[in-house]
């Protein structure tokens, strides 16, 4: 076992997501399809909108009855009748004609403009007067002019936010193909640990990694699942692996895995059913004696006890994974950056990809970004943080001054 700790580098463990099945498909309600994962393109069955619609309240005319309309020469219009919401008008616009219409209201066959309120005045009950010529097409929404029939509203592996929701809504869609929601187990190892509302004695500490985990699993759309705090026992803990395999999507186990005496995690792995050691120890810093495992098709990953290392290792390994499963489209591991300065020399150790934690400042020459120095078992670290800047695999360092690019952290 000893010499099995060689480190992969981040491309190495990437290109192992496809060894992982995509969940099955399912079907849910439209209401409980926030933040699901479309599991099919749809197509717009009908055009959106279906009628030429007004986006001012104010007159549906022909623009050429407005030509040369000035406040000083305005023109005269016969109001022919109202276009109501929600109904068809039934009377048509000519030349020298004009209705009046809301926001939203169909306009009459004829009328190709929507003449704002605020430019006209009605004299009487069907003289009105326009103080501003108009466009074709002015204040009005054509038919199929959001989404025609036929169009691909939707792909596959979107994420569907407030806004597909909403989408959706409109063509009357009360059911979504989506693709099952991940449900990730999450196991804490170390003797040290104790839950965390329970003080901790001499020698011990609470339990932070289940929560932390617990919170970027539910960030990633997955539902996380704990299975408490097992002590340094390879039974004990091959027990609750197993029955984790069994019962989730994917594992999380954090602690024992580094190199040690008392790290259990490779033995415990190496006893289950199934199961194939893939990965152990990758290129980066914080996070490099990360396991991954894979058993009945699914990933164990076996995280460093260090909070701020275990969160890196999630970021950068575990999240696309996740997304992997899901049925997420790739460009959903995109993160959102910010160039900025640095502010000061950063080292670091060639042969391996370090992630400098930053918080962003503004100043009169730019976004700068200010290194927060700290080890790995401090959580200070990430709280302070904005977002993390990489330093490459064969890079000795930055300098003070450099241009980085910094993922923030949401």
């Amino acid at each position: 076992m000893k010499d099995f700790f060689k480190v992969a580098t981040i491309e190495q463990v990437m290109s192992l997501r496809n060894r992982f099945p995509v969940l099955k498909r399912t079907t849910v309600p439209l209401s409980e399809a926030c933040g699901r994962i479309l599991s099919e393109s749809i197509a717009a069955p009908e055009n959106l909108p279906g009628f030429r619609r007004a986006t001012m309240d104010g007159y549906a005319v022909r623009a050429a009855s407005t030509f040369g309309a000035s406040e000083s020469n305005p023109a005269y219009l016969t109001i022919a009748g109202t276009s109501r919401m929600g109904e068809s008008p039934d009377f048509s616009i000519g030349n020298g004609e004009a209705a009046r219409i809301s926001t939203g209201a169909m306009l009459p066959d004829g009328a190709d403009c929507v003449v704002m309120v605020e430019h006209t005045e009605a004299m009487d009950a069907t003289t009105l007067e326009i103080y501003k010529s108009a466009a074709p097409g002015q204040y009005v929404i054509e038919p199929a002019e959001d989404f025609a029939k036929g169009d691909i509203i939707l792909s596959e592996g979107k994420r569907l936010r407030a806004q597909e929701i909403g989408l959706l809504a409109a063509f009357g869609r009360e059911n979504v193909p989506v693709f099952g929601r991940p449900v990730i187990a999450v196991i804490s190892t170390g003797d040290e640990l104790v839950p965390m509302m329970e003080p901790p004695g001499p020698g011990k500490i609470r339990d932070i990694n289940t929560h932390t985990l617990a919170a970027l699993i539910q960030e990633c759309g997955a539902e996380p699942v704990s299975y408490g705090i097992v002590p340094d026992n390879r039974k004990s803990l091959a027990r609750i692996l197993e029955a984790a395999v069994e019962a989730s999507d994917m594992v999380l186990l954090s602690g024992g895995s580094s190199v040690g005496v008392r790290d259990i995690a490779i033995d415990a792995l190496s006893n289950l059913p199934e199961t194939d050691i893939l990965i152990h120890g990758i290129s980066i810093s914080p996070g490099k004696p990360a396991i991954l495992a894979t058993s009945r098709q699914k990933a164990i990953w076996g995280l460093p006890g260090h909070v701020t290392s275990t969160m890196i290792v999630f970021l950068k390994v575990v999240k696309p994974f996740i997304h992997h499963i899901s049925g997420a489209a790739d460009m959903l591991f995109q993160t959102s950056v910010r160039s900025a300065r640095l502010s000061r020399n950063v080292a670091s150790a060639q042969g391996r990809v370090d992630y400098i934690r930053v918080k962003l400042r503004e100043t009169e020459d730019g976004l700068v970004a200010d290194p927060i120095l700290g080890k790995s078992g401090l959580i200070n670290t990430m709280v302070k943080a904005d977002g993390l800047v990489e330093i490459g695999l064969n890079v000795e360092g930055l300098n003070q001054g450099a241009a980085v690019e910094v993922e923030l952290l949401t």
